[in-house]
């Protein structure tokens, strides 16, 4: 329930289900007089079978070509009313051809059923179905059907290669391990269907006070949320509220499901292998990247002549548009990683004109003012997206509120220079330097930053500026409006008594008349 919920309302400061983007399934549409097969995003509780999640989607879109090229089951969404002319796919022998009253249902049938056999992994009843196709083609002297089934037997072997696993059974079976040091953790799940592992996902987790079957319960709602769970569920360590879990999984198939903890034995060893590969995925996912990380900043902190590695770096930039809607962002790295938390946007108000300089100035100034007002830790190193007169600006700012000794550099963009305080000639580090492209990748954050905040006050002046020139209606008044229908487009679509509700019946009329006048004619 909370899950569905958090999907479904999208609450603000929820961070793990706030996305409702869904890695896709392959549908075969069993309950249509002819069943096709396409590319979903959610499955659903009907009569047609789903398979998936696939991670990453292309390999559905590969599946999916498969599954036209070798079974000839149609993937368009073309209307099977027996009156159309077959497309090039027909024609490639790629296609069946419903649609245009080509198929025997007979055929068409079959062919469905091989699909669905390659779907759900089931590729030894598939291997049997298709040499005895191959046979019975042969034997009639019908030998490019007797092709086709032999290159669709040879393509099943060769996908079937790379899922040797020791068989543990033909149940279908999801395995669950974690590795965890720290406040970080990976979990990893495997998909093992008639003892072949079909498919794999792996969670990061951080900042988690870890506890194992707190960790596990969570995982395992959030994550049949919106799959199908299999028969058997193994994990390494046992949830909380266990019995509830398996009813609640057995609701979700539609039959029982065992939620077990296996000790000894082929699971247990299965299951050894996925704590294995969530481990290396740990490794690759967090231990990697710190050691890598405390390197470079170890070599930043040489080649910049700091007296320590600096942990934390904020980085500053400005972006306008000939000089209006002027917004400075402030990103911050920490330990070699972006911390999108700590970002922050500032719109320069007290500048005239395309000033970089002076907008720099009010930007360092605004930020270091508070952090000592609130008593609040400083950055070891400020980084600015500038040249020469961008750094001149923001360490004379600096030294007027009182920090001169905070480290400041500026890289410039054109010939990727790095300016430092007190000295001459620029720094020029190699294009390949771990250094340089740390300083790169944090100074274009902080462009990318800047360029959408200014965009968005740009588009949110835009708007109002446009309603408020209308009689009837003010900044107040636009606000609202904007606030209920969110874009100009939306106001245009709403109906005048939604209008009249928000905005009353004058800036209603208002309204109507300026759309009506600015509409394009019919």
């Amino acid at each position: 329930l909370e899950a569905n919920l958090i999907k479904n309302e999208h609450p603000r400061f929820n961070v793990i289900l706030r996305d409702d983007k869904q890695f896709p399934f392959l549908k075969l549409s069993l309950g249509d007089e002819f069943p096709r097969a396409s590319l979903v995003r959610r499955a659903r509780l009907d009569s047609s079978v789903y398979v998936g999640p696939f991670l990453p989607a292309a390999g559905a879109r590969r599946t999916l070509k498969l599954i036209q090229r070798h079974f000839r089951i149609p993937t368009c969404k073309e209307v099977f009313d027996g009156k159309r002319r077959p497309c090039l796919y027909f024609h490639l022998d790629q296609c069946l051809a419903p649609c245009a009253g080509r198929a025997n249902p007979a055929d068409y049938g079959r062919a469905v059923g091989e699909a669905r056999l390659f779907l759900e992994g089931r590729h030894r009843d598939l291997e049997s179905a298709l040499r005895e196709r191959m046979a019975q083609a042969a034997a009639a002297q019908e030998y490019e059907a007797a092709a086709r089934a032999r290159d669709t037997l040879r393509t099943v072997q060769a996908l079937a290669v790379h899922q040797q696993i020791a068989s543990v059974g033909l149940a279908d079976q999801d395995y669950l391990a974690h590795h965890a040091e720290g406040s970080e953790a990976v979990l990893e799940l495997f998909r093992v269907r008639e003892g072949r592992v079909l498919g794999r996902r792996e969670f990061m987790l951080q900042d988690i006070d870890f506890d194992g079957s707190a960790v596990y319960s969570a995982a395992i709602l959030q994550y049949y949320a919106d799959e199908t769970p299999p028969a058997e569920v193994y994990v390494a360590e046992s949830p909380a509220d266990r019995a509830l879990l398996e009813r609640w999984l057995g609701q979700r198939r539609g039959g029982r499901v065992r939620l077990g903890v296996p000790r000894r034995g082929e699971r247990r060893k299965l299951l050894e292998i996925v704590k294995s590969n969530a481990k290396l995925g740990f490794e690759a996912q967090f231990r990697a990247q710190h050691t890598h990380g405390v390197a470079v900043l170890g070599a930043l902190a040489a080649g910049l002549e700091l007296d320590e590695p600096p942990y934390r770096i904020e980085c500053f930039d400005v972006s306008n548009l000939q000089g209006t809607d002027t917004v400075a962002s402030l990103v911050v790295w920490e330990g070699g990683k972006p911390r999108k938390s700590d970002y922050r946007s500032f719109n320069i108000r007290r500048i005239d004109g395309p000033d970089d300089y002076a907008s720099i100035a009010e930007a360092v100034t605004r930020r270091y003012r508070r952090r000592i007002e609130e008593d609040r830790g400083l950055p070891d190193l400020v980084l600015i997206d500038g040249g020469r007169g961008q750094l001149g600006a923001a360490v004379a700012a600096l030294s007027r509120i009182g920090l001169p000794t905070i480290p400041v550099v500026a890289i410039a963009k054109r010939e990727e220079e790095i300016f430092l305080e007190g000295r001459a000639q620029p720094l020029r580090l190699d294009r390949n330097s771990p250094v340089l492209q740390l300083i790169q990748r944090i100074r274009d954050e902080a462009h990318r930053f800047a360029i959408a905040r200014h965009r968005a006050r740009r588009s949110r002046r835009t708007l109002r500026s446009e309603l408020v020139d209308l009689p009837g209606i003010g900044p107040v008044t636009a606000r609202k409006l904007l606030r209920e229908f969110g874009s100009l487009e939306g106001i245009r679509l709403a109906v005048p008594e939604e209008l009249v509700r928000v905005a009353g019946r004058r800036a209603a009329d208002a309204l109507a008349t300026h759309f009506g006048q600015t509409a394009s004619p019919s």
